[in-house]
């Protein structure tokens, strides 16, 4: 009985070894949709931080108040970075585009001066800028409020139309990773079938037969979630070799969460779909398992 044990065991052990490896293709396919929804999220978050408000100063105004303006702006929660753009400045800009210099027509510089700022990217919506326009446009300092507003619309839908599909691509996902993560299991445990309903036959509890297959299982959802990482990680590495500015869109918070959801799934569907099919033949009759 103890060689019959045995010799089970070892030709089980090539399921497990498929059932990790099945399991981790999984939860690596998984973890690449991870990514590439929080590279998104980051990627939206890019392109609103880099919306810029203009806000034009009058002619008449004093150095004093200027710099009074320019602190009411830098000190407003939506200012994510701003810059005071003087005469001189605006002057030097309009130059280094490629247009004329008007200095054998104009006496005077007609560019006024302004302060550019960008915004907070949860501000970037038409309401939050219009309420910010209108604040600022009451100031007596201030000539005129410019900022893209048509941009910001189309911005705002197409993130939130990607976000959506995005959203239910990962659901999607995540019911067909537990559905073959489940298979996969118990594909591995079909084989372990005449083991189980041995040692019950020989008078071992339910307890003591599941107890070893769980935590065989939980080594195997780790081994397989940790291999799952370990390939993430790999293909970030190349795609930033390949593509240096992904690096600064990089989260490792987010990226630390995915890596412990991943393997944490693992785990957890493993143990599940483990313990379910361990329950499932030890209720069989013999003759039911051929």
């Amino acid at each position: 009985m103890t060689q019959i044990g045995k010799s089970s065991a070892k030709r089980s052990q090539p399921s497990y070894f498929m059932s990790i490896l099945g399991v981790s293709l999984v939860l690596f396919i998984l973890g690449l949709l991870g990514w590439i929804v929080i590279n998104a999220n980051k990627l939206g978050q890019y392109f609103k931080e880099n919306v810029e408000v203009r806000v034009y100063l009058r002619e008449n105004i004093s150095p004093k108040d200027s710099i009074a303006l320019v602190q009411y702006i830098a000190d407003k929660p939506y200012v994510k970075e701003y810059e005071y753009v003087t005469k001189d400045l605006a002057r030097d800009k309009f130059m280094a585009d490629g247009n004329d210099d008007w200095k054998n027509i104009l006496d005077a510089n007609p560019l006024p001066a302004s302060i550019d700022f960008k915004l907070r990217n949860q501000y970037v919506h038409s309401d939050s800028l219009s309420a910010i326009a209108t604040d600022l446009e009451q100031n007596i300092g201030v000539n005129d409020v410019q900022y893209p507003k048509s941009l910001v619309d189309n911005l705002n839908q197409n993130v939130q139309k990607i976000s959506l599909v995005l959203l239910i691509i990962a659901i999607v996902l995540c019911i067909v990773v537990i559905v073959l993560i489940d298979n996969t299991i118990r594909l591995a445990m079909f084989s372990n079938r005449f083991l189980i309903k041995t040692m019950q036959m020989v008078g071992a509890t339910r307890g003591f037969i599941a107890k070893p297959m769980d935590m065989r299982a939980i080594i195997n959802g780790l081994f397989a979630g940790l291999i799952a990482v370990a390939g993430i990680i790999a293909l970030i590495v190349f795609a930033e070799k390949q593509l240096p500015e992904l690096k600064a869109m990089r989260d490792m918070t987010w990226l630390l969460l995915l890596g412990g959801g991943i393997i944490i799934l693992g785990i957890l569907i493993s143990l599940l779909s483990t313990h379910r099919s361990v329950i499932k033949y030890l209720k069989m009759k013999l003759d039911d398992l051929y």
